[in-house]
């Protein structure tokens, strides 16, 4: 029996009861359905939400992580040591310019000699009858001539007077004339006579260093330097020595006229020398990929020897404009040398023109800007604008 009072009046106890149990029933099945469609509807959200999740998710995945670098500013410095070879700064053979048998000679190897101190003496026989025999024509020839000039001025006067042809007068002119031409003829050659007279007295040219001797006293020796004469004194100017180098195409542009050099000797390992970069091939050989460049070093105590080895330290300074980026941040790609710049969350490949390898870094001389984020080790699948994401930026200590 229910516990619920029947409302005053009812007449039918028992319909009533019906009735409250088909109004519980409904009730029971609209709050079951109610929690049904709320599960429904929570199940479809949450499979929505993990689907976006999965999308999100996915589209993280697809972010590549990249670390970047900022490039350094000014590049740095380099010191390289190139060897050479130490030549006289004028290195001069000394042939005979007359032929004949030497008289004497008055220096040796090692001899320090002046411009113009007399080295050896050549006795040239036939050349000295030659000049005194030259010298007696040329007198004979200038007493024809005078003799001629003479009676051209005669006969001159005698035609203004009208006492002798125009005819004879010019025939007397013309033979002065002829014999005036073979006065200088005669002139000119006891010059060359005399010329080749003096070169019986072998000079030095320069000041320097006998370095050879190559002759004896009574030697016979032949005038010139062709394949019969030999030389006879070699001679070094040794107060300045050059030093010869091939510089390495990269360095090349490093490489300036006057530039103050360390140079090291073998033969004084202890000792430093100082010398000037004076000159420069400003081509570069094909052959080898290098220039050629002279270095000039003091030697004016005669310390160094010309044929020594030598090696040149240079300190070459930074390309102007030029950044360091690690070696590991560059792309090589068909159409020629790139770098992977991060911009705005994407990737921009930039072409770069690179200078000097120092190994683990290398000088930029263009393409890039001291801000740039440069992305260090590119994968060879970075493709131009794709999206990435930045770790946390960091500069290599290798680049200082």
């Amino acid at each position: 029996m229910s516990n619920f009072p029947t409302p005053t009046g009812s007449k039918n106890p028992d319909a009533y009861n019906k009735t409250r149990t088909n109004h519980r029933r409904t009730l029971i099945l609209v709050l079951i359905a109610m929690a049904l469609g709320i599960a429904v509807i929570k199940g479809i959200h949450d499979r929505v939400a993990a689907a976006q999740g999965l999308v999100a998710l996915a589209e993280d995945a697809s972010i590549t992580s990249v670390r970047v670098v900022n490039p350094i500013a000014g590049g740095k410095k380099q010191a390289i040591e190139l060897p050479g070879n130490a030549q006289a700064f004028t290195d001069t053979p000394i042939y005979a310019r007359t032929s004949g048998y030497i008289k004497k000679w008055h220096v040796d190897i090692g001899s320090r000699v002046k411009r113009g101190a007399l080295l050896a003496e050549i006795e040239a026989v036939e050349l000295d009858r030659e000049v005194e025999e030259a010298k007696a024509d040329l007198k004979n020839s200038g007493a024809v001539k005078e003799i001629a000039e003479i009676t051209t001025k005669r006969w001159q006067n005698l035609r203004k007077t009208g006492a002798v042809s125009d005819q004879e007068a010019d025939q007397f002119l013309s033979d002065f004339t002829s014999k005036r031409a073979l006065f200088d003829a005669a002139t000119a050659k006891v010059r060359r006579l005399e010329q080749l007279q003096s070169y019986e007295r072998i000079v030095a040219p320069v000041d320097g260093i006998i370095t050879a001797r190559n002759t004896d006293i009574g030697a016979l020796i032949q005038a010139g330097d062709n394949a019969s004469s030999k030389e006879l004194f070699h001679l070094a100017a040794i107060e300045t020595l050059r030093i010869f180098i091939t510089v390495p195409e990269m360095f090349a542009s490093g490489v300036r006229v006057g530039d103050k050099l360390d140079v090291k000797f073998d033969a004084f390992p202890s000792e430093t020398f100082h010398g000037t970069l004076v000159r420069h091939a400003n081509a570069i050989d094909a052959s080898s990929h290098t220039v050629r460049a002279e270095v000039d070093v003091d030697n004016q105590a005669g310390k160094l020897m010309p044929g020594a080895f030598a090696f040149v330290h240079f300190n070459l300074q930074p390309s102007t404009g030029a950044v360091l980026i690690p070696s590991n941040a560059l792309l090589f790609r068909a159409e020629g040398l790139r770098a992977g710049v991060v911009r705005d969350g994407h990737v921009k490949l930039l072409p770069i023109v690179i200078g000097r390898d120092f190994g683990d870094t290398v000088e930029v001389i263009s393409g890039l800007q001291n801000e740039d984020s440069v992305v260090l080790n590119p994968s060879d699948s970075l493709l131009e604008g794709a999206s990435v994401r930045v770790e946390v930026p960091s500069t290599p200590s290798t680049h200082s």
